[in-house]
């Protein structure tokens, strides 16, 4: 009764905190989503399941103050009625449709599963408020970027450390085998930084790789060139470490699709963007090729053994529609294939949904599974949308680095459409923070316009004061 009570009293608080300041919690999500994995393992286990709603709480606060109890003097972003925002509504009023399916068993069980369809959702229009300019919205993805130095960190340490080591442990209690990779007798485990899980752990790469990318062009000192420069260094050499294709081929085909696109719009960058990539290849190379060599020879080994990529690639797309003589018009309901339903309905004693037919892992079958096919085309058609939207966002914009932010936002909802993003705890968040890019950007740019025209306004008329007056106009 006493641990309930100060979980409660623990709630409470959060949720006041973020209350009382909606744009320093909304910051604050992004950083407990890179260290509530470390307290999940290591520090506080037996309060997995609170930490690992932690940060939802804390949007919860911020949702609260942004939308229901504004302040008097902060105006709020009036969502425009965009194709965007109406398909959005279409697929969310059908995901609250299935959270009252039947074959749920309980209502709670549909709120278990809106939570990961729908909960992350509404930060997309508190965005443009959430960034007063560009140069802030810099500063606030730089700084979070640079969480992957003490990250990328432990997940060498995590590397080079027995399989047994504490340090390489998942969540204590789920019996889960340690992911390996490598050679027989010189088996290494698959790192997972300050993550749970190495699923985490690989989305987290390969959303903050997107976002790097922009930054790496941003003018910046001599000093913060090399704080990023060590930065692309640990997000390369952890993906590798993770022994997982994903964050890799996600990185390949997004650089292709960046630097292709942006020579194509502008021609004479290509000197520039070869020169840096040829000054960072001659430092890091042999970095990885001397100090690393074990990192490179078990991932090959693992791509060269697995030759699954395509099967799974085709199945993510095609899989779902083999589904429909199960699902019917209908589906099984939104959290129907969650993984932790079954926990859920136990601790509450709910009843038990009947099992389902077939088990599938793909996201776009689970998906096709709860939602139905009429659910399916709406939830993937606004996807579809979206990326059209960000690219078109892109093409409008004039601003160097907002324009490279659209089109990272772009890429890495193409790149990764077959991903896990509904099922996903960590790549969720920072799918929807992608999608704000298409409010927060061209307000940005607005912004940062009207600047503009104060300062040569204000030094035209500092000009006119100390030239004084006109003699013609005496």
């Amino acid at each position: 009764m006493l641990t309930l009570a100060l979980g409660l009293t623990f709630l409470i608080l959060t949720i006041y905190w973020s209350f009382r300041d909606w744009r320093r919690a909304v910051k604050a999500v992004f950083f407990i989503l890179v260290i509530d994995g470390a307290f999940r393992k290591w520090f506080l286990p037996q309060a997995s399941e609170f930490i690992y709603f932690f940060k939802d709480f804390v949007l919860f606060g911020a949702y609260l103050r942004y939308y229901l109890y504004p302040r008097p003097d902060e105006p709020r972003y009036q969502i425009p009625n965009s194709f965007v925002n109406i398909l959005i509504v279409l697929a969310s009023a059908w995901c609250i449709f299935q959270a009252s399916n039947p074959h749920l068993g309980s209502f709670l069980v549909g709120i278990l599963g809106l939570k990961s369809y729908l909960f992350y959702i509404p930060l997309i229009w508190m965005m443009p408020y959430l960034f007063r300019s560009e140069e802030e919205l810099y500063i606030f993805l730089r700084n979070h970027l640079c969480l992957l130095i003490p990250v990328g960190i432990l997940g060498i340490v995590q590397f080079f450390s027995p399989i047994n080591s504490p340090i390489n442990q998942y969540i204590p209690g789920r019996n889960e085998p340690i992911a390996t990779f490598g050679f027989a007798g010189s088996q290494n485990v698959r790192i997972t930084g300050t993550f749970s899980y190495l699923n985490s752990y690989q989305g987290y790469l390969s959303a903050c790789f997107g976002l790097l990318i922009p930054i790496v062009g941003y003018p910046k000192t001599k000093k913060w060139q090399l704080i990023i420069y060590m930065i692309v260094f640990f997000i390369a050499l952890n993906a590798f470490m993770t022994g997982s294709r994903t964050p890799i081929f996600a990185s390949i085909v997004f650089l292709i699709g960046y630097f292709g696109i942006r020579i194509i719009k502008k021609p004479e960058q290509l000197i520039l963007l070869a020169s840096r990539l040829i000054t960072f290849l001659i430092f890091t190379i042999p970095i990885f090729w001397i100090g690393f060599r074990q990192v490179i020879d078990s991932f090959w080994l693992r791509l060269s053994t697995n030759e699954d990529i395509g099967n799974r690639v085709g199945l993510g797309f095609v899989g779902p529609f083999d589904l429909i003589s199960a699902t019917g018009l209908d589906g099984f309901g939104v959290g129907a294939t969650h993984a932790g339903t079954l926990s859920f309905q136990l601790a509450l004693g709910l009843p038990i949904s009947p099992p389902l037919p077939l088990e599938i892992e793909p996201e776009m079958g689970r998906v096709a599974l709860e939602l139905g096919p009429i659910g399916m085309m709406l939830w993937y058609g606004m996807r579809v949308w979206i990326i059209v939207a960000l690219f078109r966002t892109f093409t409008q914009l004039k601003r160097p680095f907002l324009r490279d932010l659209a089109l990272a936002g772009a890429l890495i909802h193409s790149v990764l459409f077959i991903n896990q993003m509904v099922f996903h705890n960590t790549f969720g968040l920072y799918y929807w923070f992608y999608t704000g890019f298409l409010f927060l950007l061209p307000w940005l740019e607005q912004v940062e316009n009207w600047r503009s025209q104060q300062q040569s306004y204000a030094q035209w008329y500092a000009q006119q004061a100390l030239d004084g007056p006109d003699p013609s106009h005496g």
